[in-house]
């Protein structure tokens, strides 16, 4: 008879077991902040619905960075993970977040009668605005580590409760594998589809398994209301629109997101939240609001200028290609949008948006009469 395999990970020290980060540049912040020691002490001691440590650092360990953005390179299992692998994760959200304490507590502000303008950005200049975040359902494990049963089960819970929604967020939920040619054609015209991830990172979290499986999207009727269901996180929120119109898109995203939440609790539901981390998502990048509040904004004479990177910088903003995080702008035009998430309100991240597009407009429109920005650089 043969021998049985001994494949209990505790035969082995966790020294011999911890990631090699000698083999490449490891950019992203969990391979930053962990540990022989942190490894040693979390590696055997898994969530209550048994995701484990090395399922939360698998996407870093594979990937060593990104290269437009500094990844994290890690993901939660479920709402518990941020308080089983604290050790781990606090120096990852305290680093990604720009300071971020134990002790700190997030604040939270959907009322949009609090932004300051915002309703007349450049037509000229933006072509498009949006806000979106993510909201996943308490007591069910995220996506990469969640089983078909509560995929579909989350599925089920925010279906039915997006369905009794009336008035400008009426709307129709789309199965992803459900779909007719008609109708999935149509949703690539509008933008809305989002396909099997095939990103390494994303990848690697294993978020993609079973796809397509109780994945879809609903949109209302006028669609610049959509959410996603069971992509990166339960629920991925957008109100979106043509032009420079910020304020209309934040108080549909406001309303909508009430109007959701309303919807769910009736049934016995409520999303993940605490007071220290805001909303709870399954990256460590998108807790808090897990807000971001961009537009696409056509900047060809500012983004040639030396000092962009820092001006965005000092603007707590971030730019992207209109394409998405894996893009670069060949054309001038950029997406914009904040590059905070914890520990600031939603209000107070999309007034930086606001203010920081208006100022580069500003300086785009100086640019092209050729007088100096100098005066326009924030400090």
């Amino acid at each position: 008879m043969a021998a049985k395999t001994k494949c209990n990970r505790k035969n082995f020290p966790p020294k011999e077991d911890y990631p090699d980060f000698t083999s490449g540049e490891y950019n992203n912040w969990m391979a930053k902040c962990l540990t022989e020691e942190i490894y040693a002490k979390l590696r055997d001691t898994p969530t209550a619905s048994g995701f484990t440590l090395d399922q939360c650092i698998q996407t870093g360990v594979d990937n060593p960075g990104h290269p437009f953005i500094m990844t994290v390179g890690c993901v939660a299992g479920d709402e518990e993970s941020y308080e089983t692998f604290a050790d781990l994760l606090d120096k990852v959200i305290d680093k990604r977040h720009n300071g971020y304490g134990k002790e700190a507590k997030h604040n939270t502000d959907l009322e949009p009668s609090h932004l300051k303008g915002g309703d007349n950005l450049d037509p000229n200049y933006v072509l498009s605005s949006r806000v979106r975040t993510g909201r996943c359902i308490r007591g069910y494990s995220l996506p990469p580590h969640c089983s078909r049963a509560e995929r579909r089960a989350v599925e089920k819970i925010i279906t039915e409760g997006l369905q009794g929604l009336q008035g400008e967020f009426k709307g129709k939920y789309y199965p992803l594998g459900k779909m007719t040619d008609a109708e999935q054609q149509q949703l690539i015209d509008d933008h809305f589809l989002f396909d099997k991830p095939v990103s390494p990172l994303l990848l690697a979290s294993n978020m993609a398994r079973d796809w397509p499986d109780a994945r879809g999207i609903w949109h209302n009727e006028p669609k610049n209301f959509l959410i996603w269901v069971n992509e990166e996180d339960h629920t991925r929120v957008i109100s979106m629109q043509k032009g420079g119109n910020m304020r209309e898109v934040f108080t549909r995203f406001c309303n909508g997101l009430k109007e959701f939440e309303t919807a769910i609790s009736k049934k016995g539901s409520e999303f993940m939240w605490n007071e220290h981390l805001g909303f709870i998502l399954t990256c460590p990048s998108n807790l808090g609001t897990g807000l971001r509040a961009g537009v696409h904004v056509k900047l060809p004479k500012v983004s040639q200028e030396k000092r962009f990177g820092d001006i965005l910088l000092k603007l707590r903003l971030q730019k992207r290609g209109t394409g998405g995080v894996d893009t670069a702008s060949t054309d001038g035009i950029f997406d914009i949008s904040n590059l905070d998430r914890l520990g600031h309100s939603e209000v107070s991240l999309v007034q930086k948006v606001v203010d920081g597009v208006d100022l580069l407009i500003k300086m785009e429109k100086r640019l092209e009469v050729g007088k100096s920005i100098d005066d326009l650089i924030p400090k």
